[in-house]
């Protein structure tokens, strides 16, 4: 089912999932998909069609109960388990990355940690110690953790990524500014900071410059 549904619905998942948190939050029991298209700035015609792709989860004229739809989103999305993840590359965004607090409430726990620098090898940061990019391999054996987060400088990401894929990691959230290439079954996603930013600037740039 999964290879007939269009990437951008999948990423559209996370953000119903976040909106019908709110709602159960605030004790809201029933959502339209007008409401939910006014909350997502989206159209009922994409919600209704986007949810589709799953199943029948709302009544015509009754909308969707919050807390069912929030209960199949989590569990399409594989969120009703605990995923383990690794990090690689302990700078400064990698620190930053592994003392955030909001992984583990969403089930996403960081189980270990790795760079290449020697200096960094065996310090602790938050409950890790840092180990060295060489024992990543005998590390992944050991604890089958099924995410790794990369967060290399560029240069370093295909080489990381290639590590990182031969150790059987599935599922990479790369932070370095480089596209890593990955053989199919592995899935990367991207976080581009200065990209957005500069896809940003395009609309507050100047008239006529």
């Amino acid at each position: 089912m999964t290879s007939n549904i269009p990437e951008v619905v999948i990423l559209r998942l996370p953000l119903y999932a976040r909106v019908l948190r709110g709602l159960a939050d605030r004790g809201e029991d029933v959502v339209s998909s007008q409401r939910l298209g006014d909350l997502l700035h989206s159209t009922p015609a994409q919600i209704r069609k986007d949810l589709s792709y799953f199943g029948r989860f709302g009544k015509q004229g009754r909308g969707y109960r919050v807390d069912h739809l929030l209960r199949e989103l989590r569990q399409i999305m594989g969120l009703e388990r605990q995923w383990s993840v690794i990090l690689v590359g302990v700078g400064q965004l990698g620190k930053a990355i592994l003392t955030y607090g909001g992984f583990a409430p969403q089930g996403f726990h960081v189980v270990a940690a790795f760079d290449s620098d020697q200096s960094l090898v065996g310090t602790s940061v938050g409950s890790l110690t840092v180990q060295a990019s060489g024992e990543l391999a005998e590390t992944v054996k050991q604890h089958q953790p099924q995410l790794a987060i990369v967060a290399v400088p560029g240069h370093a990401c295909q080489s990381v990524v290639d590590m990182v894929v031969r150790a059987g990691i599935k599922g990479i959230l790369n932070y370095a500014p480089h596209q890593a290439q990955v053989p199919e079954g592995v899935w990367v996603r991207d976080i581009d900071p200065v990209g957005a930013l500069q896809s940003i600037t395009y609309y507050l740039k100047p008239n006529g410059s």
